[in-house]
């Protein structure tokens, strides 16, 4: 069956009765409530789970939890949850502005995007690297998962914004200039404005990114960082995983104007399930603190054995569940993200709009806690109305249409 949705000449297809290689029948039980949902090319624009790949002892295609070990993608959730891929995220923490911080930067970050490129060539029956739009669908079709790449936090490139070129070569196609902090390249959502805006620098990095035919993501970006990108870019911008001021107000979220001069110039808003951005969350000094101190004792895992590393993780939850029971705070729930997807879709439509759960970031909601739970958001929808046309434009077809307009706006 083909479904248009993103483009003349471009077609979503799926078949219906085998998945993946199994019979829909043999699916878990969660997914087989919703055909259409496997029908539908389903894409998140921001997994951070490669942060997982090179986890001692921690293999995507085992079905894990996110009780035992805090991860929320792994291959047989993303089969269960119709999940067929998306943007896989070189992530790197933000640094101090120095030589030898930006260095150790893009040693992680060259590293991470090796790590990605690993995964597709150690499970090429289950994972295929894709570069431009029009792969989503032959990937899909061959019954595997789609492993686009994009960067969050530019902060690697340090004063030398031709690395973006080597990046490119590596696979990357979409790259977010900023995460908590202000950088050499603009100014954060979350902190005090440095460059009212990008920095000299970060609009030459936009400049370069339009070039190459890579899409500019703006999620973390400030305000300010948002206008001046919708304004440089010849191309489409997105906004890989935010969430909607009107519904919480938080300065990671973006406004209702904004959000409409988005779709005017033909991007595209990607709901986040990021906590903090959906519900009040106090500060709490004490339980920051001690959650601190449980994460510490994971970072040298690599010196242990398995058997250490499996006691570590389920001492770990453990601990995870007592400090959640002492120090409780609130938690979204389903509702309370689908509040900010059917803001966004009330507001400009389901042809600008779609997902970014933050999935392995900080993601998930109660009722949503991992990528299996996706065929909720479809089942939700379906009830409201929408279309399977336009459900294929919110799944993937958005994204896969700015993709395509920054690939076509390229210098050659």
């Amino acid at each position: 069956m083909g479904i248009r949705g993103f483009g003349a000449g471009m077609t979503i297809s799926r078949r219906m009765v085998m998945v993946n290689g199994l019979a829909l029948a043999a699916l878990p039980a969660q997914a087989r409530t919703s055909p259409l949902h496997q029908r539908l090319i389903c894409l998140d624009t921001h997994l951070d789970t490669p942060a997982n790949l090179a986890r001692p002892g921690w293999d995507i295609l085992q079905r894990h939890t996110r009780t035992d070990d805090f991860t929320q993608v792994d291959y047989p959730r993303m089969v269960e949850g119709g999940l067929d891929g998306g943007f896989f995220a070189i992530f790197t923490p933000q640094g101090p502005l120095t030589p030898e911080g930006m260095m150790a930067a893009r040693d992680a970050a060259l590293l991470r995007a090796a790590e990605i490129r690993e995964l597709a060539a150690a499970h090429p029956t289950k994972f295929e690297l894709a570069f431009v739009a029009e792969d989503a669908a032959r990937i899909a079709a061959s019954g595997k998962r789609i492993v686009y790449q994009s960067i969050e936090n530019a902060y690697p490139l340090g004063e030398d914004i031709t690395l973006l070129r080597s990046f490119y070569k590596l696979g990357v196609r979409m790259v977010g200039f900023i995460h908590f902090k202000n950088n050499q390249f603009g100014d954060s959502a979350t902190d005090k404005p440095q460059w009212n805006g990008l920095s000299p620098k970060g609009r030459e990095l936009a400049a370069l990114a339009n070039e190459l035919g890579m899409v500019l993501d703006a999620s973390h970006a400030a305000d300010s960082v948002f206008d001046q990108m919708l304004e440089l870019s010849r191309a489409p911008i997105i906004l890989s995983h935010s969430g909607c001021r009107a519904v919480f107000d938080h300065p990671r979220n973006i406004d209702d104007a904004r959000i409409k001069k988005l779709a005017a110039a033909g991007g595209a808003i990607q709901i986040n399930s990021y906590n903090a951005y959906l519900v009040d969350v106090p500060a709490n000094a004490e339980r920051d603190k001690a959650r601190g101190e449980l994460m510490r004792k994971m970072r040298n895992m690599a010196d242990l054995t398995l058997a250490q590393r499996t006691q570590l993780m389920r001492e770990t939850a453990r601990g995870m569940k007592e400090l959640e029971a002492r120090y409780p705070e609130p938690r979204a729930d389903f509702e309370t993200f689908m509040r900010h997807v059917t803001h966004a879709l009330d507001l400009v439509g389901p042809d600008h709009v779609g997902v970014g759960a933050d999935w392995d970031g900080g993601g998930g909601v109660i009722g949503m806690e991992d990528a299996a739970s996706l065929p909720r958001i479809t089942e939700r929808l379906v009830k409201l109305g929408y279309t399977e046309a336009q459900l294929a434009a919110f799944w993937g077809g958005n994204a896969l249409r700015v993709l395509k307009a920054a690939h076509a706006a390229r210098k050659v």
